[in-house]
């Protein structure tokens, strides 16, 4: 029997949202074992003088735990 977790956490980028979902995924690689896949829930971009500066994704991250 496999069992699934679901992460929720948000990543940012300064060049674009896909920069953003990359910087998380990779970032989670580095804790999360067994990644099977995303789901990004929400794009937000934090803007100064009419311009955006930060491109933030909000995901869900599903892995499967160990036995």
């Amino acid at each position: 029997m496999t069992v699934t977790r679901i992460s929720k956490i948000t990543a940012s980028s300064s060049k674009s949202f896909q920069a953003a979902v990359d910087e998380g995924l990779e970032r989670a690689n580095q804790t999360l074992r067994g990644i099977t896949g995303i789901d990004v829930t929400g794009h937000t971009a934090k803007v100064k003088d009419g311009k955006v500066t930060q491109y933030r994704v909000t995901m869900n991250i599903a892995f499967v735990l160990d036995d």
